[in-house]
């Protein structure tokens, strides 16, 4: 029974504690950068899809507006387009920074390197917020007008008429709304991803203080 004892202690006491407190560190190092990466590729997919109807809709107006001269126009000629224009540029924006970001977490040379790979961990949210933000403001502001109608407007209120050729206002209608209720739907995920790089942040400080002397390099996780 002694020898045993003995033995537990030993085990006990070959345990270093810096390794123990750097692999706890690790390990919920892990778990938050995978949760960043998961909730930026959801927010490149909106974004994806986003881009896709809102430039669906522009390309189906420009490739049936007729102009004044025509008798019954599709479209009328007071028309605002620019809550449309703002969503596909918001998109873009918002896509674009979820690419970057993605490859600073992948791409193993930048991962490696804290000094890029932390500040874009940041950025690339903050801009895909700020581009969401602004574009779902101007949507708001602008589709609000009672004077000129917008893309939404006009489609969603022609919705119920049926059409053998486009534009298919029912088709356009679903499509704005689709790409206007998930740029709602991005402003708190591109805040939440901000949220989560910034506590990763944290963490990759306090780990690299518990990191071991015989390793070496970035703390951040290998992809």
């Amino acid at each position: 029974m002694s020898d045993n004892k003995g033995q537990v202690s030993t085990s006990y006491s070959d345990v270093d504690p810096q390794e123990f407190q750097y692999q706890k560190h690790m390990k919920q190092l892990r778990l938050v950068d995978s949760a960043r990466i998961g909730l930026t590729a959801f927010s490149l997919l909106c974004g994806l899809t986003i881009l896709g109807t809102s430039a669906d809709t522009l390309a189906v107006y420009n490739n049936t507006h007729l102009s004044s001269d025509f008798h019954l126009p599709l479209w009328p000629d007071q028309f605002d387009l620019r809550p449309t224009v703002a969503l596909v540029v918001g998109s873009t924006i918002l896509v674009v920074a979820n690419i970057v970001s993605l490859l600073s977490s992948k791409v193993k040379v930048l991962r490696n390197r804290t000094s890029i790979h932390t500040p874009l961990s940041f950025v690339a949210p903050f801009f895909g917020f700020t581009a969401v933000m602004i574009s779902m403001i101007f949507f708001y502001a602008v589709n609000a007008s009672t004077v000129d109608d917008t893309l939404q407007s006009w489609s969603c209120q022609w919705g119920y008429a049926s059409m053998k050729g486009k534009p298919h206002f029912g088709t356009l209608c679903r499509e704005s709304q689709t790409a206007l209720y998930l740029s709602v739907i991005l402003v708190p995920v591109q805040l939440i991803v901000i949220t989560v790089a910034g506590y990763q942040s944290i963490l990759e400080r306090k780990t690299a203080a518990f990191m071991p002397s015989h390793k070496s390099g970035s703390p951040v996780p290998s992809a």
